[in-house]
């Protein structure tokens, strides 16, 4: 049996850290288990089936490594299979664990933001087309108007090191623009993606100086803080040793190389095979 119980940090890729970057900040006496599935990424165009199915056995799998707690540190993941292991797997696989996503968190402050409640969402095709973020922005803050634009070709920007290019130029100024062509009064755009605070400066440069861009990563990490804070039957028996480990279900010498550009800092990955 394992002897630790980190709190398991889950990404298509390599996106995630971004997320594991601010919860590490915030809350940096836990022990964290990152598992990126590079080998099967990006998720953002893939079926729900097929991300629900992915991401179940990415579940499953930190359950095995002891994670009492796995935060979906991906918007796609949240979006298309969340729910679905939320209401009707935990229960056949153990009831006392618990699964989060990064949606509902953000989706919780995000009408805070807006004077003008019209909120933009700059997110995968996946995640905008699952209409998520509507769906929960709706509970919390009924008056605000929330306007979706996919991106489909950031996560590949990013993950293919194009995003400081002049190549990447064309594709942030179109979505955005696509964005706020649908509502002028718009005031307040989220990145609901992981990847993209790495476009962030881009993103900045063609947006009007007036909207607030909103990155999720301190978000979700103050969110979890609070989850802790209500949840001590969970907080009790996570294990605080501030160890981290990391996994990639492709190559380590790749993952490594990347994810300093999401973590902030160098790192050391081991490969795992999902299909053994």
């Amino acid at each position: 049996m394992p002897s630790t119980s980190p709190i398991g940090i889950f990404d298509s890729g390599y996106g995630g850290l971004t997320i594991l970057r601010e919860m590490v900040s915030r809350l940096p006496q836990y022990d964290y288990i990152y598992l990126g599935d590079n080998a099967r990424a990006p998720y953002g165009p893939r079926s729900f089936d097929t991300v629900y199915r992915y991401t179940l056995q990415c579940v499953k799998w930190f359950f095995q490594k002891g994670c009492p707690l796995v935060v979906l540190a991906c918007n796609t993941a949240s979006a298309k299979a969340l729910r679905t292991i939320q209401q009707n797997d935990l229960a056949k696989i153990d009831s006392s664990k618990r699964v989060l996503g990064v949606i509902r968190p953000t989706t919780e402050v995000i009408g805070n933001y807006s004077d003008s409640k019209h909120v933009g969402i700059l997110a995968t095709t996946g995640t905008v087309i699952s209409n998520s973020y509507k769906i929960e922005i709706e509970k919390f803050f009924p008056e605000v108007k929330v306007f979706q634009q996919a991106c489909p070709m950031w996560v590949s920007l990013v993950e293919n090191d194009e995003y400081t290019g002049h190549g990447a130029d064309f594709f942030v100024k179109k979505y955005i623009n696509e964005l706020i062509d649908q509502s002028s009064s718009i005031d307040t755009i989220l990145l609901a993606c992981t990847h993209y605070p790495l476009l962030h400066d881009k993103i900045r440069e063609y947006t009007p100086a007036d909207i607030k861009i909103l990155n999720q990563g301190e978000i979700v990490a103050k969110s979890l803080a609070n989850y802790l804070y209500r949840h001590p039957e969970i907080e009790s028996i996570l294990s605080q040793n501030s160890d981290r480990e990391f996994y990639t279900t492709d190559s380590t010498e790749d993952f490594d190389r990347h994810a300093a550009d999401f973590y902030g800092a160098g790192i050391r990955s081991l490969h795992i095979d999902l299909d053994k």
